[in-house]
């Protein structure tokens, strides 16, 4: 989101175009993390996240993704590329709602924003 990618370039110092590239069709997400060449995320240094604790919300959800569904609701999907599907605990209602939360807050804040 906007928001989320002028918060990390003020943080970092460096302007949105070093990290992210613009993207269409998925919004709110405006932004797109650049990839090094090996295509994994910019920010990616030895297999951790090196702005972990200002990554954006669509990072925090990860293998997830919220979608809207059909009759105005939402839904998560998951990405079979992450190793780690099946192998760890059985996640609860309760973390997906807190996820549904923090997504909740952050569009508010955004539209707060852009008003």
């Amino acid at each position: 989101m906007k928001l989320e990618a002028a918060r990390i370039s003020n943080k970092i110092r460096k302007p949105i175009v070093d990290f992210a590239g613009k993207t269409a069709g998925s919004e709110p997400y405006v932004f797109e993390m650049n990839k090094n060449a090996d295509g994994k995320c910019v920010f990616l240094r030895d297999n951790s996240c090196s702005i972990y604790r200002m990554r954006p919300l669509i990072c925090a959800f990860y293998p997830f993704e919220l979608r809207a569904n059909r009759t105005n609701g939402h839904v998560f999907s998951y990405t079979d590329e992450c190793p780690c599907i099946g192998n760890g605990p059985k996640l609860k209602v309760e973390y997906f709602e807190r996820l549904f939360a923090k997504s909740k807050a952050l569009m508010r804040r955004t539209r707060n924003s852009a008003t």
